[in-house]
């Protein structure tokens, strides 16, 4: 399968075309100010290369491995619950393009309606997100389920007590309409209101919720939403075998630090007990490498995911993989590594951002056609 798209920024714009503002808004965006978003871009904008010259990189291997699992590259693909809102197959369209590239799919708990058809139809190693809740009974079945559903390893998201308020899906009159997601009419309890506001009801997330699933399923464990060295710490001693750097790209809590600044003092207090993966922003094979330099095992896109399924299915996926990958070797070849285990915090700087962030920023024609700006 193959795609006409050049570069990132083609699918972007792509996508633009085919969605609708309220999918758009909704993939692009996040919550309430929007603040964690740009601190996620400015951050990766505030590091800058140390190359070395004069060094043999004729030959440059961008390859990794995960729990045991080898990857193509340090890539892999962030849960998306909505998936099937940016194409008719969703996350089984995702699942093909990921299985043959090889490289490793999270899937959502909330795309519970592909589930069966990614088992029968793409028969890949995945690992299954699950978002937590309240009813011991159920969360028993749906371990029992992955269990036996061929994952290698069970994702606990720790940002899903409370569904965040995305603000430009509440103008959009969007929240509600994307299934499987949760809307805030299933969130909300409204037992009682005060001036209208509803009174939340989340989900009671525990340590001991995370010993529950790791007993009951045995598998090997993810920890989704780490943000502090503390957490990174409480999270080895309780079994976790990869620690997942996570401010859910803005889209949980408004305010939050940067995940890349957040990551060296996570990696430190992981102490090599665990491995260390990282999503927030990254859209760019400059973006997973300076990640790496900084002490992750890999890096998880969840936007990128979204624009390029919404711009072509498969071979918009599988396109992007492709285009991610040239990026990362040119960007190892002209900063004089060949492999990722040579890279290590000597080879980035701070620096001072040439442009304002922006969830797009990242890409400056698609800045100039949408927008009008000329950064």
């Amino acid at each position: 399968m193959t795609s006409n798209f050049l570069t990132l920024q083609d699918l972007v714009l792509a996508a633009r075309e085919r969605l609708g503002k309220d999918v758009w808004d909704f993939v692009t965006f996040g919550t309430e100010s929007e603040t964690t978003i740009r601190r996620n871009r400015r951050a990766l904008d505030s590091l800058a290369w140390l190359p070395r010259i004069l060094r043999d990189v004729s030959k440059v291997d961008p390859s990794t491995t995960l729990l045991g699992e080898p990857l193509r590259m340090p890539v892999l693909l962030s849960p998306i619950g909505s998936i099937a809102r940016l194409d008719p197959e969703g996350a089984l369209a995702t699942a093909r393009a990921v299985g043959a590239f090889g490289t490793l799919q999270f899937l959502s708990s909330h795309a519970e309606d592909e589930i069966a058809a990614i088992r029968t139809g793409a028969p890949l190693p995945l690992i299954y997100a699950l978002h937590p809740y309240d009813d011991p009974a159920a969360l028993d079945d749906e371990i029992d389920r992955v269990k036996v559903g061929g994952y290698r390893a069970i994702s606990v998201a720790t940002q899903s007590g409370y569904y965040s308020r995305r603000e430009r899906d509440l103008m959009n009159g969007f929240v509600g309409k994307v299934d499987p997601l949760r809307s805030y009419a299933d969130l909300l309890r409204r037992e009682h209101a005060t001036g209208g506001v509803a009174e939340l009801r989340p989900v009671r997330l525990s340590w001991a919720m995370l010993d529950r699933i790791r007993a009951r399923s045995g598998m090997k464990l993810v920890l989704k939403g780490v943000l502090t060295a503390a957490d990174a710490r409480l999270a080895v001693e309780h079994g976790v075998d990869v620690v997942y750097v996570s401010n859910n790209g803005g889209r949980s809590i408004d305010h939050a630090r940067a995940a890349i600044v957040t990551l060296p003092d996570i990696v430190a207090a992981v102490a090599g007990r665990a491995e260390v993966i990282v999503d927030g922003g990254f859209v760019r094979g400059s973006d997973v490498l300076k990640a790496i330099a900084l002490g992750a095992r890999a890096v998880c896109m969840g936007r990128m995911q979204a624009w390029a399924l919404a711009a072509s299915g498969e071979a918009g996926v599988r396109r992007m993989l492709e285009i991610l990958e040239e990026e990362i070797v040119v960007t190892m070849g002209h900063i004089g590594v060949n492999r990722l285990d040579e890279l290590s915090p000597d080879y980035v700087a701070e620096a001072e951002p040439c442009v304002t962030p922006h969830p797009l920023s990242a890409f400056p024609v698609v800045m100039e056609r949408l927008f009008g700006l000329h950064q």
